[in-house]
C-alpha cells in the first residue's frame, strides 16, 4: 500500500490535493501533516467520507523546522511526499533532503526562483538513492512549461514569452502565498528584455490586460518566479520573458504597487511580516469582485514559413474553483508515480513532465477550460 505525505495537508493548496488523491486512487494512504494535530485530525474527518474504497486518511503532527523532523519523517515511511508548506522564498533544502535520505520521492509547490531553479543541486544525492524530486509542481513552471511545450511545433522560433495570471478577489488567498509575494514586493530581480537582463521591481510596472471571457480586463505587476531564468535556459532563442500577477480589485492591486514604492525607495524593508494582517484586512472585501480567474500565455515569435506568428492561450477557472489549479501539476505527477508512468529520478525543476492532455483529464472535471487565439 502506497503511503502519501502532505506536508501543509490542512492548508490552501494541501487539503484541495488530499480530496483529489483520496478520492481517485482506491488502496491509499494519505497521511495529514502539519504543526497543528487538530486541524490534521478535523481535515482527515471531513475526507474520510469520500476517500475511494480501502483508501485511509491518518493526521499526523510533524514541523518541518523541528531539529528531529528528518528522524520524524523517515519513521513514517512516505512513498512519495508532497511539500506545500511555503513561503519557499528563503527556504533551505530540508525537506527534500529528508525525503531523499528517506527513500521518498518529493514533490513540491515551490514558487521561490532560487529554490526552484537549485533544486537541481540534488540531482546527484536523488539519483544515488533512485528517488524523484520535483520543484515548482504548481502553475508556474509546471502548468506554464507545459503549455509552451505543447505550442512550441507551431513555431520555427520562439522569441517572446509573456504571461500571467489574475485571480478573482474572491478565491481563497493563503497566508504563506502572500508571504512570498510580499517578500520580494518593491525589490529588484533580472528579467530578460530584448535579449538583455534587465532589474525590475516586484508589483511595479502596473499595466492592464484583457483576458476575454469571465475574467475580462485586469491589472497586472511585475512577480518574481524560476520561470524568469528557466525559460531562457529552455526555449533556445528567446529573447524575453515576463511575468505579472494582479489583483482583481483595483483598489487593492494599486495598494501593493504603492507598497512596492515605498519598498523600492527603502523606506519600508520587507513587507512579509504584514501578510497575517493584510489577510485579515481583505476579509470584508471579498464580498465584492468575483470569483473568476485566469492565466494568459503569449508567445511570440516565426511560424513555420518564417512569418510572424503569436499565439495566445488562455485559461478560465469560475465558481471559485480557481485554487485548485496550482495543485493539478503535483497531483499529475503523484498519480503517474503511482501507477508506475514517471521513471525519471533525480532532482529537478518541474519542467515536460506532463502534458496537456494530461492537465484536461483533472482539469475538465473541475470545470477549468481554455482557449487558444491565433
Amino acid at each position: 500500500m502506497a503511503r502519501v505525505l502532505i506536508l501543509g495537508g490542512y492548508g490552501n493548496f494541501g487539503k484541495r490535493i488530499a480530496e483529489n488523491l483520496g478520492k481517485a486512487h482506491a488502496g491509499l494512504e494519505l497521511m495529514i501533516a502539519g504543526r497543528s494535530l487538530e486541524r490534521a485530525t478535523r481535515l482527515c474527518a471531513e475526507l474520510a467520507p469520500s476517500a475511494a474504497s480501502n483508501t485511509r486518511f491518518e493526521p499526523v503532527q510533524l514541523d518541518i523546522d523541528a531539529p528531529g523532523f528528518p528522524g520524524e519523517l523517515a519513521a513514517l515511511a512516505p512513498t512519495i511526499v508532497i511539500h506545500t508548506s511555503g513561503p519557499f522564498q528563503g527556504q533551505d533544502y530540508r525537506v527534500p533532503r529528508a525525503c531523499i535520505q528517506a527513500g521518498a520521492h518529493c514533490i513540491d509547490l515551490a514558487d521561490g526562483r532560487r529554490y526552484v531553479c537549485d533544486i537541481r543541486g540534488l540531482d546527484a544525492e536523488a539519483r544515488l538513492r533512485q528517488v524523484l524530486v520535483v520543484s515548482g509542481a504548481s502553475s508556474v513552471p509546471g502548468l506554464s512549461s507545459t503549455v509552451i511545450d505543447h505550442f512550441m511545433g507551431e513555431f520555427s522560433s520562439l522569441e517572446a514569452i509573456d504571461f500571467a495570471i489574475a485571480p478573482g478577489n474572491r478565491a481563497e488567498v493563503g497566508e504563506a502565498t502572500l508571504k512570498g509575494i510580499l517578500s520580494y514586493t518593491g525589490h529588484p530581480f533580472p528579467v530578460l528584455e530584448d535579449g538583455r537582463w534587465r532589474d525590475r521591481h516586484g508589483w511595479m510596472d502596473a499595466r492592464r490586460v484583457n483576458f476575454g471571457g469571465p475574467v475580462g480586463r485586469r491589472w497586472l505587476a511585475n512577480i518574481d518566479i524560476p520561470d524568469l531564468e528557466l525559460f531562457p535556459e529552455r526555449y533556445a532563442g528567446v529573447r524575453g520573458v515576463l511575468f505579472q500577477a494582479g489583483l482583481e480589485l483595483p483598489l487593492l492591486h494599486h495598494c501593493m504597487v504603492a507598497m512596492a514604492a515605498l519598498a523600492k525607495v527603502g523606506l519600508v524593508v520587507d513587507w512579509s511580516p504584514w501578510a497575517a494582517a493584510m489577510l485579515k484586512a481583505r476579509q470584508p472585501l471579498m464580498a465584492f469582485g468575483t470569483d473568476a480567474g485566469g492565466m494568459r500565455i503569449e508567445l511570440i515569435g516565426r511560424g513555420p514559413d518564417e512569418g510572424p506568428k503569436r499565439l495566445v492561450w488562455t485559461l478560465y477557472a469560475e465558481h471559485g474553483i480557481g485554487p485548485y489549479i496550482p495543485t493539478l501539476s503535483a497531483i499529475i505527477l503523484t498519480g503517474k508515480l503511482l501507477r508506475g508512468e514517471l521513471t525519471e529520478r533525480g532532482a529537478m525543476p518541474c519542467l515536460g513532465l506532463f502534458s496537456l492532455a494530461e492537465f484536461d483529464a483533472e482539469a475538465a472535471p473541475l470545470g477549468i477550460y481554455h482557449k487558444v487565439g491565433r
